[in-house]
C-alpha cells in the first residue's frame, strides 16, 4: 500500500501487550468459534511502531504509530477500522502490519490538545481497532482494550526574538505603514501585549519579529519575520501562530471584529495569540476550576477582582476555558505549570495582579454590607450580607446575599469591610467601584451580589 504523507514526526512508544476483551463484531461471515476462543486463536497483539524516540522533523513524513501482529498462520493481513490519539479521531492507514499516520496531522492534534506548539515531549495514548483478514476471505473485527503509549516532541519553533515584536495593520491608526511599527510590550518572558484601539467593523493585522524590521519599509525584508494565523480573515479571539517557513502552512491575516479597546497578546512560548478586553480570569479549586471569576484592568498588565480562594490551588487565564495564556505558579505560562498555592487562610479577597512584576496581592474581605438612605441603618452603618460559596453540584457561582431586608424609598450602595475604600454602585448589571448610588423603592427584598471585577460585578434586587 502506497501512501504519501506531508510531514514527519517520531514517536517513542513503550507499550504493554493489548489483549482483546472478546467483545468484537463480525464484518463478514459469522465465525463458528466462541468469541473468546477466536480472539485467543488469532493471537492479535499491538506493539510500538517501528520508529523509535526522536524529535521532529523526520525525513519521510510517515509515522509508524502501531505495529499489529498475529500468531495465527491463517491471518493474512489487517484493515484499520478506527484510530484515536488521546481520545481524538485521526485518519490512518495500514501498510503491511504497520498503522501509519500523517505526521503533520498528528502534530497538530497534540499541539491543539496541549494548547501549545512548544517543542516539549508530549505523552500519547493510542487506541486502535482493526479487522483481521483471513486466508478464507473472512474478516473479524477486534476491539483493543489496551493502549499504546508514546511520546512526541513537536517541531522546533522560532526562538524568541531579542528585539521583541510589533504589529502592522488596522490597529492604533497604523494603516499597514511598515515604517511606523506598533511595538508590543513585553509583560513576561516570551509574552507580549498591546493595548489596541480599532475604528472599523473588521480590523486586519499581523505580528512581526522585531529583528526583521526594516526602517526603509522593505516588505521583502519585513515579511521574513511575519507571524499570522491559519485562515485568512480569521475573527477567532485566539489561535495558533503560523510563521514564515512553517511546515503547517503560510501565515495569514487575523481580524479584530468591532470598534473599541482591546488587549492583544502574543505568547511565543506556546506560539499562540489572543484578542480580548483587558480581563483575567481565575480558575481554581474554590470555583470548580471554571474560568468565571473576573479580574479587570485598563492596561493589560494590572488587574483587580474579588473572589473566594482556598489553599487547594488556582491559576489566572487570559481567555475563558483555558484558550488563552494561562499563568500558574511563579506566573509560569507552560501548559504543565504547577498551580498557584496561597499560604493565607481560605476566604474572600480583593485580588490585585501585576503581570509585569509577576506578582499578586490579596486583601481580605471580611464583610460586605448594604448602606444608604433606604437601608435600615441609613448611612450610619452597614447591614451585613452572607457569602454563599460555589456549589459543586449545581455549578452555581458564589455570591453574597441577604434575605428579607426591608427598604424605604431611597438609595443604597454595597461596601466592603465597613469602609468606603471598596464600594460598588451604578448600573446593577455592571457595578463599578465608586459608582453612583442605586435607587430602590420601598419594600422587602432578597438580594444577591456577585462582587466581581469593575464593570462585571452585578446584583439582583428581588422585591417580594
Amino acid at each position: 500500500m502506497k501512501k504519501t504523507f506531508l510531514y514527519s514526526l517520531a514517536v517513542l512508544a513503550s507499550l504493554t501487550l493489548a489483549s482483546c476483551n472478546g467483545d468484537y463484531d463480525d464484518w463478514a461471515q459469522p465465525q463458528t468459534n466462541p468469541q473468546e476462543a477466536s480472539a485467543a486463536k488469532y493471537g492479535i497483539t499491538f506493539a510500538a511502531g517501528t520508529e523509535a524516540e526522536s524529535s521532529l522533523p523526520d525525513n519521510d513524513g510517515i509515522i509508524n504509530l502501531v505495529t499489529v501482529n498475529s500468531s495465527d498462520a491463517d491471518v493474512t493481513g489487517f484493515t484499520l477500522k478506527d484510530l484515536k490519539v488521546n481520545g481524538e479521531a485521526i485518519k490512518g492507514e495500514i501498510n503491511g502490519n504497520s498503522i501509519q499516520v500523517d505526521a503533520t496531522e498528528l502534530e497538530k492534534i497534540l499541539c491543539s490538545q496541549n494548547k501549545s506548539r512548544a517543542s516539549v515531549a508530549r505523552d500519547i495514548n493510542v487506541e486502535s481497532k482493526v479487522s483481521v483478514n483471513l486466508a478464507s476471505g473472512d474478516a473479524v473485527a477486534i476491539n483493543t482494550v489496551g493502549t499504546t503509549t508514546a511520546k512526541l516532541k513537536p517541531s522546533p519553533t522560532p526562538a524568541i526574538d531579542e528585539k521583541g515584536y510589533y504589529m502592522l495593520g488596522e490597529v492604533n491608526g497604523n494603516g499597514w505603514k511598515p515604517t511606523k511599527p506598533v511595538w508590543m510590550n513585553k509583560v513576561s518572558d516570551g509574552v507580549y501585549q498591546l493595548k489596541v484601539t480599532t475604528e472599523k467593523d473588521k480590523n486586519y493585522f499581523k505580528f512581526y519579529e522585531g529583528s526583521k524590521w526594516d526602517e526603509t519599509g522593505n516588505w521583502d525584508v519585513i515579511n521574513t519575520g511575519v507571524l499570522g494565523c491559519e485562515k485568512d480573515g480569521s475573527e477567532d479571539a485566539s489561535g495558533t501562530i503560523y510563521y514564515t517557513g512553517d511546515s503547517w502552512g503560510t501565515p495569514q491575516t487575523m481580524v479584530i471584529a468591532g470598534t473599541g479597546t482591546w488587549i492583544v497578546t502574543l505568547d511565543m512560548n506556546n506560539l499562540s495569540y489572543s484578542v480580548g478586553k483587558p480581563i483575567l480570569y481565575m480558575a481554581g479549586d474554590a470555583n470548580g476550576w471554571a474560568t468565571n471569576d473576573y479580574l479587570a484592568g485598563e492596561d493589560g498588565v494590572h488587574f483587580t477582582g474579588f473572589m473566594f480562594l482556598n489553599q487547594n490551588g488556582f491559576k489566572f487565564c487570559t481567555q475563558p476555558e483555558w484558550k488563552g495564556t494561562n499563568y500558574g505558579a511563579n506566573f509560569d505560562t507552560a501548559p504543565d505549570a504547577a498551580n498557584i498555592t496561597m499560604t493565607e487562610e481560605a476566604g474572600y479577597y480583593k485580588v490585585d495582579v501585576d503581570l509585569g512584576s509577576k506578582s499578586y496581592v490579596l486583601t481580605p474581605i471580611t464583610t460586605i454590607g448594604i448602606i444608604g438612605s433606604a437601608s435600615p441603618n441609613g448611612w450610619d452603618s452597614d447591614v451585613d450580607m452572607t457569602y454563599v460559596p460555589y456549589n459543586a453540584e449545581t455549578k452555581e457561582l458564589g455570591y453574597w446575599e441577604i434575605k428579607d431586608v426591608t427598604f424605604t424609598s431611597g438609595e443604597i450602595k454595597f461596601r466592603a469591610n465597613d469602609d468606603w475604600a471598596i464600594n460598588w454602585g451604578g448600573d446593577t448589571n455592571a457595578l463599578t467601584q465608586g459608582g453612583d448610588n442605586i435607587s430602590v423603592e420601598a419594600g422587602t427584598y432578597d438580594i444577591k451580589l456577585y462582587a466581581w471585577a469593575n464593570g462585571y460585578a452585578k446584583c439582583e434586587l428581588i422585591k417580594k
